[in-house]
């Protein structure tokens, strides 16, 4: 049986059929509730009564929430209508491979790992931890180039993130040192 098949015997066939066809609606939804959400968070917004122009701190994000539900209703308009998104066809893609999901979980470890140790460790040493597995998780086996360019990648970021554009990263116990 072809996917395009339905049977009497199966219940609820025809539904997941339906969704299967339609699946670019999960999209819409997404848009829908991430704009909602951009709404609610403006409209928390404090702003000055004496603020003066039309133009105030709500004002970008009220837009965008705005853009937001105006995509998710088009797209779910086009999707109705039948508009199918058009897989990739690129030369260097493979879409009959399967997804790389240990490439996906040592990432999202490695994300992860510099979240939570950012205020622990600093910035300098979580960022290295951040880089290293990154270039880990997408194939880099190097034992000593990796953690050395890890390190001079993270310093740097450190350095031009804390002292050149001002943002401040917490330092850690290399704050002393650098």
């Amino acid at each position: 049986m072809t996917t395009t098949e339905v049977t009497e015997t199966e219940p609820g066939a025809a539904k997941k059929h339906w969704l299967r066809e339609r699946s670019e609606l999960g999209v819409c939804v997404l848009l829908a509730a991430l704009g909602v959400l951009v709404l609610v968070d403006a409209a928390t917004i404090s702003t000055d009564f004496t603020q003066r122009g039309p133009v105030g701190p709500k004002t970008v994000p009220y837009i965008v929430g705005g853009l937001l539900l105006v995509v998710a209703v088009l797209l779910a308009r086009d999707v109705l209508r039948g508009g199918r998104g058009v897989a990739e066809g690129g030369e260097d893609v493979d879409l009959s491979a399967p997804s790389d999901w240990r490439t996906v979980l040592l990432l999202s470890a490695a994300f992860l790992a510099n979240a939570v140790l950012i205020n622990i460790i600093g910035f300098p040493l979580s960022g290295m931890i951040l880089f290293w597995g990154s270039a880990y998780a997408l194939g880099s086996r190097n034992a000593v180039r990796d953690p050395l360019v890890a390190a001079v990648l993270s310093v740097l970021t450190y350095l031009v993130f804390n002292n050149l554009l001002g943002v401040p990263l917490p330092g850690g116990p290399l704050m002393g040192v650098l």
